[in-house]
């Protein structure tokens, strides 16, 4: 398969077992383009990408804008809050005003869940999903799974348990979607007030002791409470939610074997691990942000293959 099979990347869920291993080929040999002295190919010289923010993002914008100036594309960063979108202006034409001045791909990110959706059907487009609202978030999937076969060789047959707030998170669920078609076992455990109802529909474990879940697993992806997603409060406090379900060194060293840490960022150190967990040889959180940018290079890569030049 040379082929990616969708002329969009929305969600994890859309994808085939055979695109998200034809990704990781692709990134195999993007790893190696940043990792030497020159650390950019043309590969994109012909094509224009614009990043439309329309939530705060640190690590992701940069990861992308990273990656598309390693490939060599024009880049045009969109942010929300200085656009005319607080003018009233809808959404598809904002961004036809900017698909107006020959822009070729779209990267979005949208508190709404389904945005990314719905402009791949109504602007003429190539659109990456950068995050919308609670519902995907495929490229940190993508390199999450990716960190994971780095460090084990294979992403089939590992134990993977996710930690923390699952109902209001994105990664939760593009990771579920990404490990289970990639051969991995996924359990959740946190607070029952923070598991979807609807989890153990996806064939995802509920465990809500956390020493078990992490006695049980070879890879923790420990995941920050969303308290800007929250309208209600859904633990007592946070400093309960830390002796409950955070992980420190004194836990991970009192488990019966070695298990893998992992991070989407940012990490609220003190909260869901301490910086001796975070800053020890356990976490790669450090190898999943350089991953991200192999990752997002060949996403950006195989769609553009799909534009006629």
């Amino acid at each position: 398969m040379s082929n990616l099979s969708v002329d969009h990347l929305l969600g994890i869920k859309g994808l085939s077992r055979e695109d998200i291993e034809l990704i990781f080929t692709t990134a195999d040999n993007f790893k190696d383009v940043i990792n030497r002295p020159i650390k950019k190919v043309p590969s994109l010289r012909d094509i224009t990408i614009a990043n439309l923010f329309f939530e705060n993002s640190t690590r992701t914008k940069l990861s992308f804008e990273l990656a598309e100036k390693r490939l060599s594309a024009d880049v045009v960063n969109f942010s929300a809050s200085g656009s005319s979108v607080k003018k009233g202006e809808t959404l598809i034409d904002t961004v036809n005003n900017i698909l107006a001045m020959k822009v070729d791909m779209v990267v979005m990110r949208h508190p709404n869940p389904g945005a990314a959706v719905f402009l791949s059907r109504n602007v003429n487009s190539r659109i990456v999903n950068a995050g919308d609202g609670a519902h995907e978030h495929p490229t940190q999937a993508l390199l999450d799974t990716y960190s994971i076969r780095e460090k084990y060789g294979d992403v089939e047959g590992k134990k993977v348990v996710i930690v923390g707030d699952i109902v209001h998170s994105r990664v939760a669920l593009s990771n579920i979607f990404a490990l289970q078609k990639l051969g991995a076992t996924v359990k959740v455990c946190g607070p029952q007030t923070l598991i979807p109802k609807y989890i153990e529909d996806l064939g995802v474990e509920v465990e809500l002791d956390l020493r078990e879940a992490l006695e049980w697993c070879d890879i923790a992806n420990m995941l920050r409470i969303q308290l800007e997603r929250q309208e209600i409060k859904y633990f007592p406090s946070i400093r309960e939610y830390t002796m409950t379900y955070g992980v420190d060194a004194e836990l991970l060293n009192s488990l019966s074997k070695e298990i893998t840490i992992m991070h989407p960022g940012p990490i609220n150190r003190g909260v869901e691990m301490t910086s001796d967990v975070a800053d020890s040889d356990h976490a790669i959180i450090l190898n999943q942000v350089e991953n991200g940018v192999a990752i997002r290079m060949a996403v950006l890569y195989l769609l553009a293959e799909k534009i006629a030049r």
